[in-house]
Order: structure tokens, then C-alpha cells, then sequence
């Protein structure tokens, strides 16, 4: 039976992150990665960093996206300098385009709503004119835009590789096809079981997506996360006519064009359904008229993990000190906080006070 200082369930993006980060701050980390049965969250990402609009109605929120919209290029710089991948960062700012004046009012209600909650980042209004100027090919509809400086995106795939080669990198172990059956507090941390295999660690983080639900009790932490399915669909190559990530259109380092998204309560089916996606092209197509000649050569689904209040999870155990909860829909966007500034919480033993409106304890408030 191994022993570390930190194992990290889970080897998607959120878990990938933490557990670089606390390798690169000089822990013996695990990360466990339940394999291909699990669901994949991280390789379905649309790849955004995306700021605007983020923590309405949780100012906390909307400043741990900030501060990790700014930590990107440090973790960027650090993962391409290791891992010679280029994982296609672009922080230009970034657009979400409006169809009609009454769903540009709604928009510019939200960002001046979030302003006065959380202060200006720059985040404004865009009319026709200015947006077409910015943006040239949009359609005729578009009637304006919101458009945030701090936006932008990257390759989520390239992300996930880096975080885990740079984990061993940095003499972590990554161990694959780890589906992690049991774990008991122990005096001196946990024992981990996964199936007859067993590790030992001083220190663990549940980022094990959806399944952290039912491994967080063993804890004494909570963790009511729910699936909720989005589906995306990717063109051709085509020639570069998209220099900003918009929210649900964006042209990758490649040439290929990501369309999205959709929100789907369906519990946990994977699968796609055509009328979503013919959904999903049309009012692409409406946006940027240049999609109707292009053609699709990929579409896929994947379940966001979502709390109930859609904002993310981060609690240290009361009852079993040293086990951590990380949950949130927001991979890419979070890479950064969760490598340079979660990570380092966790071994210094306590998350700090800008972290604590996300415990689990503001569900029982809602409820009460």
C-alpha cells in the first residue's frame, strides 16, 4: 500500500488541476482516474474561459473566475513550457450575440446587474453597428451583443494532456482505471480503496464529477451534484473568420468551428437527439450566415456537473479534516484557480475566506 500526502479522486480537468498544482508546491500526489467507464466531462468541454455573465447573484463567484481568468496565462506558461503542447490560449475578449431587443435588454440587465453585485470589468453593451465592425460575416438579425474584455478560450483536450504530464512531470503518479470503491478515515489521513487495491494519504479532494455524490458521505462531506447534458456539434476546417470566442460558437486553433449548447434535464443519457441539434445550427446559422456552407463532421453530448444553485462546490470536511469536496461545471474556465490557488490551500490545510461562501452548508440555508 502506497502512501502520499495528497490523492486527488478524479481525473478530469477540475482534479487534473489540483493535483499539478499541489505536485508543483512539492506534495507526493496521486490522482486517480476511474478510466473510460466513467463520464467523461472534461473531454466533452467547449473550451471557453468565460467570464461575463459568471456568479450572478454570487459575487464570490464571480471573483473566483477573475482571479483564475488572470492566473491562465502563468498556468499556460508553465504547461507548455513543460509539456511542449500548445493548449491554444486566446484571451481577446468574447461576445454572447443577441437576436432580438428584447433579449439584448435581458443581457444588458444582467451585466449591469453584475457590476453593481460584483464591480466593472469592462463587461458592455455592443449595438449592431459597432458589433459588426468587430465582428465582420454576423447576419442580418443580430441586433447587439455584450462583450467582456477578460473572455476567452483554449483547447480543452490539450489542457487535460498537459495537466496530467505535467502531474508526472512533476514526480506524481497518475493512476489510471482506479474506480475508487471505499474510503475510511484513518488517525494519521484515509485509506482509499479501489476494489482490492488500497493507497494511503494524508490529505484527499473528491473531484470525481457526478460520482463525488455518493463517495462524499464517506467523509462527512456533501456534494448534491446533478447531471445536466449539453450538446455540441463541430464543423470543417474553414478558413479564419472568428478572431473572438463567442458562447456558443467558437473557431479552435485548428479551423474547425464548435457549435453549441444546449441544457438538457435528462438525467444521466449520454446520447444526442437531432432536434437539439438542429436547434443548436439554426441559430448559429442566424448569428453567422458563413455556417450554412460549412459542413459537419462531428457532434457529441456530455453531462455538466451542476449543483443545484449552478456555482461550484469547495468545502474542507468539519468531522474528517483533510478531505476536500472540488465540483463545478466550469473546467477550463477554473484551470487556473484550482492549480494556483486551490491547490495551494489544500496544503497549507485551510481554504481561505474567499472560498468559504462555496461550502455545501448555503443548500441547507436555501432549504431552511
Amino acid at each position: 500500500m502506497k502512501s502520499y500526502d495528497l490523492a486527488v479522486i478524479g481525473g478530469g480537468l477540475v482534479g487534473s488541476a489540483i493535483a499539478w498544482g499541489a505536485a508543483k508546491g512539492g506534495a507526493r500526489v496521486a490522482l486517480l482516474d476511474e478510466g473510460d467507464s466513467a463520464l467523461r466531462a472534461a473531454r466533452g468541454n467547449f473550451g471557453l474561459v468565460w467570464i461575463q455573465g459568471k456568479g450572478a447573484g454570487m459575487p464570490a463567484y464571480a471573483a473566483w473566475s477573475q482571479l483564475s481568468a488572470n492566473l491562465w496565462p502563468a498556468l499556460r506558461d508553465a504547461l507548455e513550457g513543460e509539456t511542449n503542447l500548445h493548449l491554444g490560449l486566446q484571451q481577446p475578449g468574447g461576445f454572447y450575440f443577441c437576436l432580438s431587443e428584447a433579449e439584448l435588454e435581458t443581457r444588458a440587465a444582467l451585466i449591469h446587474r453584475m457590476s453593481n453585485e460584483s464591480g466593472d470589468i469592462g463587461t458592455r453593451v455592443v449595438g449592431r453597428a459597432e458589433a459588426r465592425a468587430m465582428v465582420p460575416g454576423l447576419g442580418d438579425e443580430v441586433v447587439g451583443a455584450t462583450y467582456c474584455p477578460m473572455d476567452g478560450h483554449a483547447n480543452p483536450l490539450y489542457l487535460l494532456r498537459g495537466l496530467q504530464a505535467g502531474l508526472r512531470a512533476a514526480g506524481g503518479d497518475y493512476l489510471p482505471n482506479r474506480h475508487v470503491t471505499l474510503i475510511t478515515p484513518q488517525p494519521d489521513g484515509f485509506r482509499i480503496a479501489c476494489g482490492t487495491a488500497l493507497i494511503s494519504c494524508q490529505k484527499l479532494v473528491l473531484a470525481a464529477g457526478l460520482g463525488s455524490r455518493e463517495l462524499a458521505p464517506m467523509v462527512g462531506l456533501q456534494m448534491p451534484v446533478q447531471p445536466l447534458r449539453g450538446q455540441i456539434l463541430v464543423t470543417e476546417r474553414m478558413r479564419s473568420f472568428l478572431d473572438y470566442p463567442t458562447h456558443n460558437v467558437r473557431q479552435t486553433q485548428e479551423g474547425t468551428v464548435m457549435l453549441g449548447d444546449s441544457h438538457e434535464d435528462v438525467g444521466f443519457d449520454t446520447g444526442t437527439k437531432i432536434s437539439v441539434q438542429q436547434q443548436i445550427a439554426a441559430r448559429n446559422m442566424r448569428i453567422f450566415p458563413a455556417l450554412r456552407d460549412a459542413t459537419l463532421i462531428r457532434s457529441w453530448s456530455a453531462l455538466r456537473v451542476m449543483s443545484p444553485d449552478g456555482h461550484p462546490i469547495y468545502e474542507q470536511s468539519a468531522a474528517h479534516p483533510g478531505a476536500f469536496s472540488a465540483a463545478c461545471h466550469s473546467g477550463v474556465t477554473l484551470a487556473g484557480a484550482h492549480a494556483l490557488a486551490y491547490a495551494p490551500a489544500i496544503l497549507a490545510g485551510e481554504l481561505p475566506e474567499q472560498l468559504l461562501p462555496f461550502s455545501s452548508q448555503r443548500f441547507h440555508v436555501q432549504a431552511h
